[in-house]
């Protein structure tokens, strides 16, 4: 169950190599998370994001095929409701730490040694 929606231990082995990418994809994740919210799919995008396959989410950008170090991969909420990874009591934590998806990036971040909700501001224009 993850309960913590922005781990502070992020700072330090994965914040360069995500920011590396990140500049890369935001402008996908940011144009993708607008279609969810506004086709009302959900108000609560989110985009897991792995070195290696993982079941969560639809693959959007894969790592090999665009040069990244990382996949990323799109859904919402309501998968983590469904896989349990995220308990109906958390819910309510969740969507008020959940950020303006219009400024930020709810990034999913699974790794062997680390998984937790990251918010990662899209870059000023």
């Amino acid at each position: 169950m993850i309960s913590d929606f922005n781990d502070p231990e992020l700072n330090g082995k994965y914040l360069g190599t995500i920011t590396k990418d990140f500049v890369k994809v935001s402008e996908v994740l940011k144009e993708a998370s607008y279609q969810v919210r506004s086709r009302k799919f959900s108000k609560y995008p989110i985009f897991p994001i792995s070195k290696e396959e993982q079941p969560i989410g639809q693959l959007l950008l894969g790592k090999d095929e665009k040069k990244l170090d990382w996949n990323y991969y799109i859904t919402y909420i309501d998968e983590f409701l469904q896989r349990k990874l995220v308990s109906e009591e958390l819910i309510e934590d969740f969507e008020k730490a959940y950020k303006d998806p219009d400024e930020f990036c709810c990034l999913f971040v699974v790794d062997k040694d680390f998984t937790s909700f990251v918010y990662i501001p899209y870059p000023e224009d």
